[in-house]
């Protein structure tokens, strides 16, 4: 009987490059470019340290989700407990390198059930921060919550914001100006900016 292959550590110096690597590929040219080959080439190391680190190409497509959410959560999680929560959460979802890998991940997980648990998972993670963030925000405000409950409102805000950088990548911008001029004003009023 064979015996189990051995799998690097989760803390080695090759394996967060090859993460890195697989990330920048996602990011530039979309998951289908992230071969173990080109992961490898663009790390600067041998194509057999990537099924050193990682099972199969779905466990390094995981361990770079995974590292995303676990920075993306802290991250939100700092910018919760600014003065002006809302304008630095709307700032955090309009990045576009997260809207991009954001899509690369749902585009990906159409075709691999494993990465589609995670990513619901994970986007189910950050909808309910949200929506507990949004609850204590607004509770000191004039919002009227049971015409704008929490819930739809993180929907809303994380779709605008998904849907503003996209079409700006694609070189759309028609509407942007006067979305963006009602966003600002609304979250300035619920951060507790006075109108100017």
């Amino acid at each position: 009987m064979a015996a189990p292959r051995r799998i690097g550590g989760p803390d080695g110096k090759n394996r967060g490059a090859l993460l890195d690597a697989a990330e920048e590929l996602m990011l530039q040219e979309g998951y289908a470019a992230v071969t173990s080959r080109r992961v490898a080439e663009r790390a600067g190391l041998k194509s057999q340290l990537v099924h050193y680190y990682f099972r199969s190409m779905d466990d390094l497509f995981l361990a770079i989700l995974e590292r995303r959410v676990d920075t993306a959560v802290s991250r939100q999680e700092e910018l919760l407990r600014t003065d002006r929560p809302l304008r630095a959460l709307w700032r955090f979802s309009t990045d576009p390198a997260d809207v991009r890998i954001t899509m690369e991940f749902v585009g990906l997980s159409s075709h691999r059930p494993a990465i589609r648990d995670a990513v619901a998972h994970a986007a189910q993670t950050f909808r309910r921060m949200q929506i507990e963030a949004l609850a204590e925000i607004v509770k000191d405000s004039d919002l009227d919550t049971e015409r704008f409950p929490v819930g739809a409102l993180a929907v809303a805000l994380t779709g605008m914001a998904r849907t503003l950088v996209l079409e700006e990548a694609l070189g759309l911008s028609d509407g942007h100006a006067e979305a963006l001029a009602v966003i600002e004003r609304e979250l300035g009023m619920l951060d507790g900016e006075s109108e100017a």
